[in-house]
């Protein structure tokens, strides 16, 4: 597939990623001469007619998706019947790279990413798009540690490492929110309750849900809590430890929005950066002399009055009759 060029446009360079639905190559668009990502699908999914209009569609409406922490997508087509998705290449490691390499992120560097995964979505859902498969693995770290959300343009088809019943792709098993688990309607507070588990592995290192096969893990999404992430690190402030749990909450009714999240966050960040820093010293106020004010009770003098001295002695002389 290397050294290939589709559409006489899109020159392959190198496998930089894949899984069992789709490979992603590194290569040069040899109109505008930049480096673009492809992501191609396998061979199976380009006989299912309904697939492949689904693709189609969903593809083209992440490609009017314009926000600085989605991932771009650029073009998408078909060329010798394999179907491709163009997008913006992003160098660099994924979240789920960054989490295996540190065991687990700081909660102000948490909040940072998790606020930005956050307003990525609300861009998303405001166009009527949902994700459906929001993990580390589709969250790239750009070089300035800013995070971007891959894969919107194949999100509704078919994602790598995800989860399928009877042929409907419905998210990856340890991220997926519980009525993705049940195989019920998806929403935009899907998206949001996946987003709540990034930020759980993000703060502790950890994965809300484990299990010996997927579906003893979606099990424990419809019917176990998680471990509160401050039992985990008690040093989580309780107001972030509140951020992850209402994201999290079984009942997509009491999840926020992606908007309100976003806003919960920053509330968070700032409360977080009030308490880490001295409080300003207050410059002092001139004092209003005719201000009320308390005064210590004020004990009276015993200084003996002196008599009052007779006209002559102030150096008057008395008129003569």
């Amino acid at each position: 597939m290397v050294q290939r060029i589709l559409d006489q446009r899109y020159e392959l360079e190198e496998l930089i990623g894949g899984g069992g639905m789709a490979d992603v190559y590194k290569a040069r668009d040899c109109l505008l001469n930049r480096p673009v990502a492809v992501k191609i699908l396998h061979e199976e999914f380009k006989q299912d007619k309904e697939f492949v209009d689904k693709f189609q569609r969903e593809a083209q409406a992440a490609a009017r998706l314009s926000h600085p922490n989605i991932v771009n997508i650029y073009d998408v087509g078909v060329a010798d019947g394999d179907h491709y998705i163009v997008m913006e290449y992003v160098p660099g490691r994924t979240l789920k790279d960054r989490i295996r390499q540190e065991g687990h992120l700081s909660v102000s560097e948490s909040l940072r990413v998790a606020r930005e995964i956050a307003e990525a979505l609300a861009h998303a859902h405001a166009n009527n798009l949902v994700h459906c498969d929001i993990k580390p693995h589709n969250i790239l770290m750009m070089a300035d540690g800013h995070a971007k959300v891959a894969d919107f343009g194949i999100a509704r088809a078919v994602t790598e490492s995800t989860m399928t019943y009877s042929g409907n792709v419905i998210g990856s098993v340890h991220y997926f929110s519980p009525e993705q688990a049940k195989g019920t309607m998806i929403t935009p507070k899907s998206d949001v309750y996946s987003l709540g588990v990034v930020l759980y592995e993000m703060l502790t290192g950890k994965l809300p849900f484990t299990g010996d096969n997927p579906v003893s893990i979606a099990v424990k999404h419809l019917q176990e809590e998680p471990v509160p992430v401050r039992q985990i690190d008690p040093a989580i402030p309780p107001v972030v430890e509140a951020i992850v749990s209402k994201a999290m909450s079984k009942d997509p009714a009491m999840r926020p929005t992606s908007a309100e999240l976003v806003q919960d966050i920053s509330q968070a960040e700032r409360m977080l950066m009030v308490g880490s820093q001295p409080m300003p010293q207050m410059a002092p106020m001139a004092q209003d002399p005719d201000a009320t004010q308390v005064l210590p009770r004020v004990q009276p003098t015993q200084q003996p009055i002196p008599p009052r001295r007779a006209p002559q002695d102030e150096g008057y002389e008395e008129d003569e009759p």
